[in-house]
């Protein structure tokens, strides 16, 4: 574990799906979050929704905004269906803001934009988790 890692956070048995067609975005993710919560990459939504089967379902999906691009905000309320009480917050780019603002509108529950920070991340997941050390979820220009 790495210094600054809450251990009650690393052990409470929550579980994030990092689900993202760039890679490097996935591993960024997964490094951020895995000292304090399983992380899971998954490269689309149908590996997501194969390993969520059964026991191993995720309590939060940052899903990459250009899944909701190429499927709508529809796809939203099929991850819910797929995962009931699932938290899904989407990871954006500035430029992205218009879409992941359609999804927050579906009912995505929060966004993340881009350039990724460690404190950033970890704040956000904490909020939508309900932990200490939370921060607002939405923070889009566009929702003002």
């Amino acid at each position: 574990m790495q210094i600054g890692v809450e251990t009650a956070k690393a052990v409470d048995q929550r579980r994030v799906f990092v689900v993202d067609e760039d890679e490097i975005t996935r591993a960024a993710l997964q490094f951020m979050l895995h000292d304090e919560i399983e992380t899971h990459e998954l490269a689309t939504l149908e590996e997501a929704y194969e390993k969520g089967e059964g026991w191993l379902k995720p309590d939060v999906v940052m899903l990459g905004v250009s899944f909701l691009a190429a499927r709508g905000p529809g796809l939203v309320s099929e991850i819910n269906a797929r995962f009931p009480g699932v938290r899904i917050l989407i990871v954006c780019d500035k430029a992205q803001e218009a879409t992941a603002v359609e999804g927050l509108k579906a009912g995505a529950h929060g966004a993340v934009v881009k350039p990724l920070t460690l404190e950033a991340v970890r704040k956000k997941v904490d909020t939508i988790l309900g932990r200490r050390g939370a921060q607002p979820l939405v923070q889009l220009g566009m929702m003002a």
